[in-house]
């Protein structure tokens, strides 16, 4: 099992951030709305969200009533409500998750926000890009991409949020 320890995330956020930064002003775009899907998309989002300092609240989606496996998987026991304290109509989003792997996860996110309004734009900032990809999305910002076999898995882990680790068992 290989990790990447959290001073190692803390600069992969760091980076994200100054990517981040560059991305929206070369769009012209001031003042994004952050939104994190749960679980670990909240976390890297609140850690971005400090660095980059929005003035919006944070944004959080719980999707799993989106998911297309939910009918096969049934009710996950920890859903959590979604909470977008802001109306979206027009405004740019920032979705940040921690791991971009087939794409599903995103799509569903997408569908959830579009039953709030119509975004003029979504940009996607995630922690950890790898292999794998199912359907045909692109994360704007990425802090590692990984290429791993279809039997590997990398995940945040850790007692708390400050421990957080990546792991990448091989």
């Amino acid at each position: 099992m290989n990790a990447v320890s959290h001073p190692d995330i803390e600069r992969l956020l760091g980076r994200m951030a100054q990517d981040l930064r560059t991305l929206l002003d070369r769009r012209g775009i001031e003042a994004p709305l952050m939104v994190g899907i749960h679980t670990g998309g909240v976390w890297v989002a609140e850690r971005l969200r400090r660095l980059l300092q929005p003035e919006p609240p944070l944004g959080t989606l719980d999707i799993s009533f989106y998911r297309d496996d939910f009918t096969r998987l049934g009710l996950n026991p920890l859903v959590r409500p979604s909470q977008l304290p802001f109306a979206i109509d027009d405004r740019h989003i920032l979705l940040v998750d921690d791991v971009l792997h087939t794409g599903r996860t995103v799509r569903a996110a997408m569908n959830e926000l579009f039953d709030y309004g119509r975004p003029a734009a979504i940009l996607l900032a995630v922690l950890v890009e790898r292999s794998g990809r199912e359907l045909p999305i692109e994360a704007d910002v990425v802090g590692q991409r990984m290429d791993l076999g279809p039997h590997e898995h990398v995940k945040l882990s850790g007692p708390d949020p400050l421990a957080l680790e990546i792991h990448c068992p091989t």
